[in-house]
């Protein structure tokens, strides 16, 4: 977070990607073609921004979830071209409509703490779903986790579902994600959370 260029990140929630739980049918050989989305571009700088290159045109963000994730979920019609990827990700953005739900639950950004516990039952109680949130642990001589990311889970069909472990095998998406120099894991629901209007080096 302060290794990298990241300007102006923007004050509400945005997407990360759109990821199949499992990738055996990802078609590597299909690039990314930036001109398939065209028409998406306003909808994608503004809610999958990529806030940590500074690339003119910024879609370094987009080719790399294109090529990890996207040409596995491809294997789904609803999902089988770079338009219908990106677009059905943007559709469950707008539907899940995340910034609402947490100010309806009056959760906001704020320099004083929550309780994991508050913000899960709030969720639960918004989407009928448990998602999984996931935060940058406490600093050292800090006693508050921070969060960092919600991950909302679907069927096949795109219907919201809990998210919870896949029994048996591994699951990818169960490993822990770096965010700069730190990395994201499953919140602790013991610990105080901090949900920060902007993220700060506290160095």
């Amino acid at each position: 977070m302060t290794a990298n260029d990241c300007q102006d990140p923007p004050k509400y929630w945005t997407i990360h990607g759109l990821w199949p739980d499992k990738g055996e049918d990802c078609n590597r050989t299909w690039h990314f073609n930036v001109t398939e989305i065209k028409d998406l571009m306003s909808d994608m700088r503004q809610y999958w921004p990529d806030v940590l290159h500074s690339s003119l045109n910024r879609t370094q963000f987009w080719k790399h979830e294109w090529d990890k994730h996207g040409t596995c979920a491809a294997t789904l019609e609803v999902l089988n071209s770079q338009k219908k990827y990106f677009g059905k990700a943007l559709e469950l953005y707008q539907r899940i409509d995340l910034n609402s739900c947490l100010l309806k639950a009056g959760i906001k950004p704020s320099s004083s703490y929550y309780k994991m516990t508050a913000i899960k039952e709030a969720l639960t109680r918004f989407y009928g779903v448990m998602p999984k949130i996931q935060c940058l642990p406490p600093e050292e001589g800090e006693e508050a986790q921070t969060i960092g990311q919600i991950e909302f889970c679907f069927t096949k069909e795109l219907q919201l579902r809990n998210c919870t472990a896949l029994k048996g095998g591994s699951n990818a998406m169960q490993a822990p994600l770096k965010l700069g120099t730190e990395e994201l894991s499953v919140c602790n629901d013991t610990l105080p959370t901090y949900y920060p209007s902007k993220v700060q080096d506290h160095k």
